[in-house]
């Protein structure tokens, strides 16, 4: 195993000197393991008393090894080695982090966008498995993403129960129609463990093992862990991170995330939708920001801002002011900051397994597809980008004057996020506006991909502290998928959820800015080109 590491300066070391000896003191850390359900108030007990189950997770879940492992082999016989993944936030992200560390292939299908959708349907097929993950089979995107390959495969001539595998809670509606269909397998996840707390349930390890990962291994370094983090010591780094991320003084609440050697692909982004729906509710809570050692927000100094670098466990840290840095192998590591996040959630008084503002925007969406409104007239168009937002938009004319409308709204303690609800495969290059709009506005700033960032960093939005502004980016499709059985097409259901959330958000009092690209590929230049332009 790779050993946990943890060091910290300023407002960091601070905030772990005036909280880790008294969590130790109040034995925090073996009062988590032995799943005590009090520790984050009255109005939590209901809902922690039935989440604790991942702080076992690495142990209960070693029954499935074999398994898993002989569904592989299986599959492998008969010539399928490609394995798709249909789910979405922690059922997608834990997995997608763990292959690609082990640098084994796995096609993340965590999208409506048709194109992307598309994408996914046409490559081999006839060597393809599909993994449906959602803890109850009522999850929109999933159930839509397994309708449109149970089809595929059928047309294909391919039986489709051979080819799907399901990941669900015992007794959900899919587990008993998954097993009414005949499917392939289905596997029970832990009831007691919420979706971003799953990495190391089925919903972490099915799909990474039938990929061709060691999850044996990962189970038996995360049990190495969980022996370090259940000891009741200041020493402890459970408490230590828990501590940074949730104690300092006053809050830095936005922290941002740095991969700077850890070895671990991805892994920012797994912590980020942790994190943020963990605790980003009733108007408080801490942004996660994934960035790079470069990123604005590293030397930028703002002081409600806290950096955590992703480290190797065998370098020494070289440790800015006001930094962090974790070092550990990619089982620790996830343990660590499930572990954290929960401790963080005692410092700031709330919650961390309950995500009350997700459902808003579900149910935005659901009543936009079942009236299918028009769409709202375009304020104005520029080229091939249609611009909408709220009076704040003033005499803008121009997709850059209405840019810099929003960024004006930003306060000091604020933050933009900006949410591409688009094909992230074909279109990775948009991403590169995040580090630019962070050094035009001096102030940190996210990016998701929709509709995915809803499972996660959706929730911080709505339920967190109200400085956030939004720039949606939203773009017509070539050609649309069909959803079988359903009466909206991918496309359809895309568009209701972006409007759904930006609805939300707008209820809310959050700026939002809508561009929608009426022509992919000359949009995002356009867009790419106007955001360069700010910082000229």
């Amino acid at each position: 195993m790779s050993a946990l590491t943890f060091d910290a300066t300023g407002a960091a070391r601070a905030a772990v000197e005036a909280h880790a000896a008294a969590l130790s003191d109040d034995a925090i850390a073996s009062r988590i393991f032995a799943k005590d359900h009090t520790l984050w108030g009255p109005e939590a007990e209901e809902e922690s008393a039935k989440r604790l189950g991942w702080i076992e997770a690495a142990t209960v879940s070693q029954p499935l090894v074999a398994d898993i492992l002989a569904l592989r082999d299986e599959l492998r016989g008969e010539g399928v080695d490609r394995i798709v993944l249909c789910g979405m936030g922690g059922s997608s992200l834990a997995p997608e982090v763990i292959t690609a560390t082990a640098g084994v292939p796995l096609v993340v299908l965590d999208s409506t966008d048709p194109e992307q959708v598309r994408a996914a349907l046409d490559e081999r097929l006839e060597a393809t498995a599909i993994v449906v993950s959602s803890k109850s089979g009522s999850t929109a995107e999933t159930d839509s993403q397994r309708r449109a390959f149970e089809a595929a495969f059928t047309a294909a001539g391919i039986d489709a129960t051979r080819r799907i595998i399901i990941v669900t809670d015992p007794g959900s509606p899919l587990d008993a129609a998954s097993r009414e269909a005949g499917y392939r397998a289905v596997f029970n996840a832990d009831p007691s463990v919420g979706g971003r707390y799953s990495a190391l349930t089925a919903f972490g390890l099915v799909p990474s093992g039938l990929a061709g990962v060691d999850i044996q291994a990962l189970l038996d370094e995360a049990e190495e862990a969980a022996e370090l983090l259940r000891e009741d010591s200041a020493d402890n780094i459970g408490l230590q991170l828990g501590a940074a991320l949730g104690g300092t003084s006053p809050l830095r609440d936005k922290i941002v995330i740095v991969e700077d050697g850890s070895g671990i692909t991805g892994f920012a982004d797994w912590a980020e939708q942790l994190i943020a729906e963990s605790t980003g509710k009733i108007g408080r809570g801490v942004l996660p920001v994934v960035a790079s050692v470069d990123s604005p927000e590293v030397s930028g100094g703002a002081e409600d801002v806290l950096v955590v670098r992703l480290v190797s466990a065998d370098a020494e840290p070289r440790l800015g002011a006001d930094e962090a840095a974790v070092g550990g192998g990619l089982a620790s590591q996830l343990l660590l900051w499930e572990f954290a996040t929960a401790v963080a959630g005692r410092l700031l008084g709330i919650n961390p397994f309950d995500q009350p503002d997700v459902e808003a925007a579900k149910v935005a969406a659901r009543g936009l597809l079942d009236a299918r409104p028009e769409p709202t007239p375009a304020a104005f168009i520029d080229g091939p980008i249609e611009v909408r937002g709220g009076e704040w938009l003033g005499g803008a004319s121009t997709a850059a004057e209405a840019v810099k409308a929003l960024l004006a709204q930003l306060g000091p303690d604020g933050y933009l996020s900006v949410q591409a609800y688009l094909d992230r495969i074909a279109f990775p290059s948009l991403e590169s506006v995040r580090d630019q709009l962070a050094s035009v506005t001096g102030r940190p700033t996210t990016f998701g991909w929709g509709p995915r960032f809803l499972h996660s960093t959706g929730q911080y939005h709505k339920g967190g502290p109200a400085v956030g502004v939004f720039l949606q980016v939203t773009a017509d499709a070539k050609a649309d998928v069909e959803i079988p059985e359903r009466p909206f097409t991918f496309g359809q259901l895309i568009t209701a959820q972006a409007a759904g959330d930006a609805q939300v958000l707008a209820e809310h009092g959050r700026p939002v800015l809508r561009l929608h690209l009426t022509d992919r590929e000359a949009g995002v230049e356009a867009l790419l080109a106007l955001v360069s332009s700010l910082s000229n």
